[in-house]
């Protein structure tokens, strides 16, 4: 069962909200935390989404998606691969290795990854991401946008959202935020970025 915990401060925000990113919870069990007025009350009815509200749920095992990132890369010394070509411009990271199993990326600025992010690998990201190969891993993402491709392993969260895979289409799909909207767009042309 999918979990969304949300926290109930204005009715108007969390309708408007909810509104826009309908399609993206409505198979979630929706955790409030706040008083809900007979407008919400009626309103998630209506769309028929389930709910319980003020009630503590246990946390499981698998990593929040709320996750407060570093400034720095946390690579642990015996997972650092040496031939790693990274280059540095501004707060844009390169980084052209496999991200591998057990490998956890926390990046406080933008990162183009020219590789893959193997199973049991993740990557928590502040800024903008773009992975130009297969994500089996899970994927963390507050920047204003992401690009990836569709996998049916990896565990992407944009913006405490969950992307599931029958939204991204096989090529290369730019997942960004506006006006408190997530917006899916396939990339309508081939990228070949060798």
């Amino acid at each position: 069962m999918k979990v969304l915990e949300v926290t109930l401060d204005d009715d108007k925000e969390f309708i408007n909200f909810f509104d826009k990113n309908y399609l993206f919870f409505q198979h979630h069990l929706l955790s409030i935390t706040g008083e809900v007025s007979e407008n919400i009350d009626k309103y998630l009815k209506e769309k028929e989404l389930k709910y319980i509200v003020n009630i503590v749920l246990p946390k499981s095992q698998k990593a929040s998606p709320k996750v407060e990132v570093p400034k720095e890369v946390a690579v642990p010394k015996e997972v650092a691969v040496p031939k790693v070509q990274e280059e540095k411009k501004d707060n844009l990271r390169v980084l052209d290795t496999l991200v591998r199993s057990g490998q956890e990326l926390n990046i406080s600025g933008d990162l183009l990854l020219l590789n893959r992010v193997n199973s049991g690998a993740s990557i928590n990201i502040k800024g903008n991401l773009i992975v130009t190969q297969i994500v089996e891993g899970a994927i963390r993402c507050y920047g204003n946008f992401m690009m990836l491709k569709a996998s049916p392993k990896a565990n992407i969260i944009f913006h405490d959202v969950e992307v599931e895979n029958i939204h991204l289409e096989d090529k290369l799909n730019r997942v960004e935020l506006k006006n408190n909207e997530i917006i899916i767009t396939p990339v309508l042309k081939e990228t070949n970025w060798g």
